[in-house]
């Protein structure tokens, strides 16, 4: 599912237009992206729970020759899934 069926979807679940689902969708979003980019956890209950992490600096390969290299510390975006989310998928 992307982003458009995803407007598509919440539009056959309420009686908001279309392209005003698309305005909060990508508002949620983009308020997601910078609350992470900050450093901060959002929390959805029963959804999940994003935040950043920092990844150690670590000894990788390279793959074309196989030449040992040094792949510098980082940190990335993260998702962990709530119960309910989680209860959902397994069935």
């Amino acid at each position: 599912m992307n982003k458009g069926e995803l407007v598509d979807a919440i539009a056959e679940k309420v009686s908001v237009s279309k392209k005003n689902i698309e305005v909060i969708v990508t508002a949620a979003l983009e308020s997601i992206v910078d609350a992470v980019a900050e450093g901060d956890r959002v929390t959805l209950v029963g959804f999940g729970s994003f935040e950043p992490r920092e990844r150690q600096e670590r000894e990788g390969r390279n793959p074309r020759t196989g030449e040992k290299m040094l792949i510098a510390a980082t940190r990335v975006p993260a998702f962990s899934a709530g119960k309910q989310f989680k209860e959902k998928v397994v069935e």
